[in-house]
């Protein structure tokens, strides 16, 4: 890669992490304690428009990328644990932790992918991997020490909700690393990284909408989808769309480590927006900052050893 590739890469990059931060900022923003959506179903139908409109356009430009069953079928389980597992909890989890919170949380993301790659495709477990994992539960851990001294704050009825909130984060970094196995493999067998997010965000929608034939919360998040639309839950699928499309421009530019040590700086991104427009409902404390040290300190001893 030439060094004007590379620059443009990291320029991605860092436009990556700024959209998705916004769109932690947003989620937390429009989210409210009686509100029947949180905005991951809006977020769905807009990356899958916002990403098939790229993809469509794309194809015509340059011609569309071969396909086989096996990608689409790959791309199709992807959606299932980023889109509808990854994307739905994350979600909730911001609405119960706030933005801070749930972005320093998403450094679990790196700590399960190692997991999974060791488990899975028998991949070598490195001294760096190692030294990241140890950081990443150590960042982690400072986050639930500070939980029982900020919870109160941050959510009337207290620790309940807001050791569920941690739950949820947890599933959802484990959704999203499970998920980008099946659609790393399936790039294997068709390089079209806009399809597989428009085909995975498709069914992350529709398993959505099924869910919502038997789960009364799901249906209100639907009907309220199309009934009383949010501008900042449009604003923050939106913001998420971006910054999912440059994360996989990124790629096509740079090498993945690099591009994931960048796209790390979310979190600190998350918390200079958060402590900026967020004043009234989250406090970024001497704690949560050093958990986002711990966690991106982890994420880079992990992609660069």
């Amino acid at each position: 890669m030439s060094d004007a590739d590379l620059l443009l890469g990291d320029a991605l990059a860092i436009a990556s992490a700024m959209s998705f931060a916004a769109s932690n900022v947003t989620i937390a923003r429009g989210a409210r304690p009686d509100a029947e959506d949180n905005g991951a179903f809006v977020s769905l139908l807009l990356t899958t428009l916002i990403a098939g409109g790229a993809w469509i356009a794309m194809g015509v430009a340059r011609g569309f990328e071969t396909v086989t069953p096996r990608a689409l079928l790959w791309f199709a389980g992807a959606g299932v644990l980023t889109a509808f597992v990854g994307r739905v909890f994350f979600y909730e989890s911001v609405h119960r932790l706030g933005a801070m919170r749930s972005a320093t949380l998403k450094r679990l993301n790196p700590f399960f992918a190692v997991l999974l790659g060791v488990a899975v495709l028998g991949e070598r477990m490195t001294g760096g991997m190692t030294v990241g994992m140890l950081l990443l539960l150590a960042s982690f851990g400072v986050l639930m020490i500070a939980s029982p001294a900020v919870s109160a704050r941050i959510e009337p009825r207290g620790s309940r909700l807001v050791r569920f909130g941690y739950a949820y984060g947890i599933v959802s970094a484990l959704g999203y690393s499970s998920g980008y196995l099946l659609r790393k493999m399936g790039l294997a067998e068709a390089h079209d990284a806009l399809l597989g997010a428009t085909l995975g965000c498709l069914v992350g929608a529709l398993l959505f909408l099924v869910t919502a034939s038997f789960r009364a919360d799901y249906a209100r998040a639907v009907r309220a989808t199309f009934a009383r639309p949010n501008p900042w839950l449009i604003g923050a699928g939106v913001m998420s769309s971006l910054g999912q499309m440059l994360y996989f421009a990124a790629l096509n530019r740079s090498p993945m480590s690099r591009v994931a040590l960048i796209s790390s700086m979310e979190v600190f991104v998350t918390l200079l927006l958060g402590h900026a427009f967020l004043r009234k409902s989250e406090t970024l404390t001497p704690a949560l900052v050093a958990a986002a040290i711990l966690g991106v300190a982890g994420t880079a001893f992990i992609v660069g050893f």
